[in-house]
């Protein structure tokens, strides 16, 4: 097959963040302070990143506010042509900051929201008066007419208050709801019985969802990402491995998803080495995975293989102990019995489960 260019780039500027969310999908491992790179070097990706064909850039973390720099690295994105969108708590973010991130050429700000009332918000995120301050950073948002899309990771504790979440991103004058259902990876995984929604929560978020994409269009777009584990068939994720966006790690390691690491037979390249060209076209790392040619005789011979490409590698992986298995979430895969079983094991922990919280160390 031949590889297009990658159409998007994640930045992981830093794992470091005042939040502890239970759901984060970085990895449990978090990297410190020290292992980050330079500001000079992200800026020599993103210009590398834009050469490659790269048209849209994430700034990400961790919380990228915890970077110094973080109005540098706007610019030098900006001025290496790539459309920016920063993935923000708004922790951390002031008005002159925002001042300045605006002068810099920031694009677009994608706000993340633990919960609508301040109780609920600081107890996912861990973070006391962590909702007021989101709040004050979205009003400076929407004063300032910046594009605006609003983040709701959703799970058992979260998704009965989806109608009022809802309403939230249009009294925030955001543009987009992302209505996304935790994933487990990273810290999510320790977290599972915990964060699982019921089947009945999952069912209810669809209705809602459909009948407020229908009642607002033209004034809120929707991201619906549901729960894997309750679905017939899984995502394309990341719209094929290798195919259309990469990830940056805050130490440099360039990867085909943010949880790719958890792959442990496969070694990733860093961006202080290696060219990221170089990486995306000839990485054994970035090619193990492509296309379809993989896949077992259950997803070749299956008419979803061009649609799905068998699903989450890391997901097959976790769950079926083989990264070039059919995901697991698949009702055709012959592990699905896997993923019952697990929604059997956390419904019945649910009750009495408690946060582990994301907590990075100290060097």
């Amino acid at each position: 097959m031949t590889t297009p260019p990658p159409i998007a780039m994640l930045a992981e500027l830093t794992h470091r963040c005042p939040l502890s969310c239970p759901y984060c999908s970085n990895p449990v491992a978090l990297h410190g302070k020290e292992t980050e790179l330079a500001t000079e070097t992200w800026a020599d990706a993103f210009v590398q990143a834009a050469d490659l064909g790269v048209l849209q850039l994430h700034l990400s973390g961790g919380e990228p506010a915890s970077r110094p720099d973080l109005v540098d690295l706007t610019r030098a994105a900006h001025e290496a042509g790539l459309y920016t969108n920063l993935i923000t708590s708004g922790i951390g973010l002031t008005p002159k900051r925002l001042d300045a991130l605006e002068a810099a050429g920031l694009d677009h700000i994608q706000l993340s929201l633990q919960g609508t009332t301040p109780e609920l918000a600081d107890r996912i995120g861990g973070y006391k008066g962590g909702f007021e301050r989101k709040m004050m950073v979205a009003e400076e948002i929407r004063k300032r007419g910046l594009p605006l899309t609003l983040n709701a990771v959703m799970h058992r504790h979260n998704l009965d208050d989806l109608d009022r979440t809802i309403d939230m991103a249009v009294e925030l004058g955001a543009r987009r709801l992302e209505v996304a259902c935790v994933q487990f990876h990273g810290w999510a995984t320790l977290n599972r019985a915990a964060l699982l929604p019921t089947r009945e929560q999952t069912e209810a978020t669809k209705r809602k969802v459909a009948e407020a994409e229908a009642r607002l269009r033209g004034t809120l777009a929707f991201d619906f990402v549901p729960p894997d584990y309750y679905a017939d068939y899984p995502k394309a994720c990341m719209g094929g491995w290798g195919t259309a966006g990469l990830n940056i790690s805050p130490d440099g390691k360039v990867l085909p998803c943010h949880a790719a690491e958890t792959i442990p037979h496969l070694t990733f390249d860093n961006i202080r080495d290696t060219p990221l060209r170089d990486i995306w076209y000839d990485s054994p790392a970035f090619n193990a995975y492509r296309g379809t040619d993989f896949l077992p005789d259950t997803c070749q011979s299956c008419d979803r293989v061009e649609v799905d490409f068998g699903g989450c590698r890391c997901q097959a992986l976790a769950i079926a102990g083989d990264a070039a298995a059919t995901d697991p979430v698949c009702r055709r895969s012959p592990d699905h019995g896997r993923v019952d079983r697990l929604l059997s094991e956390a419904m019945a922990e649910a009750d009495s489960a408690t946060f582990t919280y994301r907590v990075i160390p100290r060097p």
